[in-house]
């Protein structure tokens, strides 16, 4: 079933809101000053894990699609993408601000000594483009199958934010092995289904029928 425009309005500005609460709990506990000893890796860490749990929810609507048949959930996938950028922007900004106080300096030879950093700078810059290019006007202007490729690039951002995550942390690897087991799964349920595909194509079974001829038969003799 196929929620009319009202409904399908009410939705996205629900998931709206749902998609803000991290932030807004995030912001109540700097200002309550309950985010424990340290607040600035704590919030660090969190907008870090919402930005790879956005990009699994965003990779999840395809899949939830086709075994559920509802196709205007794909209305939402813009949203929940757009989510994770804004995600991965304030975990930037919190390292950058917070953490190393616009050090520039001591920021780039983080980037390049710490292997963590650096898959997570590399990931964030993979989603600029996909950000940038979100609107109707940039599908318009890349024009379908050259937007759909460009977009394909969560699936190489999703697996650097599991190693930046992995890498990340030093004991407890349990989120980002649950992370990781739930991507891995995702990214290979869509191989599966461009091999069958691709199968189905060599099989010819996207060849279009021949049509049936109805007419009368006329014979022609040669003089």
């Amino acid at each position: 079933m196929t929620p009319g425009k009202t409904s399908l309005s009410a939705i996205k500005a629900a998931l709206f809101l749902l998609c803000l609460t991290p932030a807004f709990l995030l912001w109540r506990g700097l200002e309550t000053d309950s985010l424990g000893a340290n607040p600035i890796e704590a919030l660090t860490r969190s907008t870090g894990e919402w930005t790879l749990r956005f990009l699994l929810i965003t990779l999840m609507v395809t899949p939830l699609r086709k075994f559920t048949g509802w196709h205007w959930i794909l209305r939402l996938r813009r949203m929940l993408g757009l989510f994770a950028f804004a995600y991965a922007t304030a975990h930037l900004a919190t390292y950058v601000w917070l953490d190393q106080f616009f050090d520039w300096e001591g920021i780039a030879r983080d980037i390049l000594k710490r292997p963590f950093i650096t898959v997570g700078f590399a990931a964030l810059m993979l989603m600029l483009p996909l950000a940038a290019t979100s609107s109707n006007f940039a599908i318009r202007q890349l024009g379908g199958r050259r937007w759909q490729a460009l977009h394909r690039a969560i699936y190489p951002i999703v697996l650097l934010g599991c190693v930046h995550f992995w890498w990340l942390v030093k004991k407890d690897i349990t989120w980002p092995l649950i992370y990781t087991v739930i991507a891995v799964a995702l990214l290979g349920l869509r191989g599966w289904w461009r091999e069958q595909e691709r199968r189905k194509q060599l099989a010819g079974g996207y060849l279009p029928q021949q049509p049936k001829f109805e007419g009368k038969v006329i014979k022609i003799f040669a003089r």
